[in-house]
């Protein structure tokens, strides 16, 4: 699924860019080589990004 049409980022990108970076959706896109263009997936973009790495923290801890 796409969270960003604008710069064509997908659910797969942002998860896999989590695990290389701390910061907000728009440190996420720097990983990437990319900006925000119109700002509005930038929510959702967070919220994956904050999945992933809780699912990745839970894994480290079991």
């Amino acid at each position: 699924m796409y969270v960003c049409v604008c710069n064509a980022i997908r659910e797969t990108d942002l998860r896999a860019v989590a695990h290389r970076t701390g910061g907000d959706a728009v440190a996420a896109y720097a990983a990437l080589g990319k900006i925000p263009q119109c700002g509005t997936c930038l929510c959702e973009a967070d919220e994956i990004l904050d999945d992933e790495r809780m699912v990745c923290c839970k894994r480290v801890a079991a």
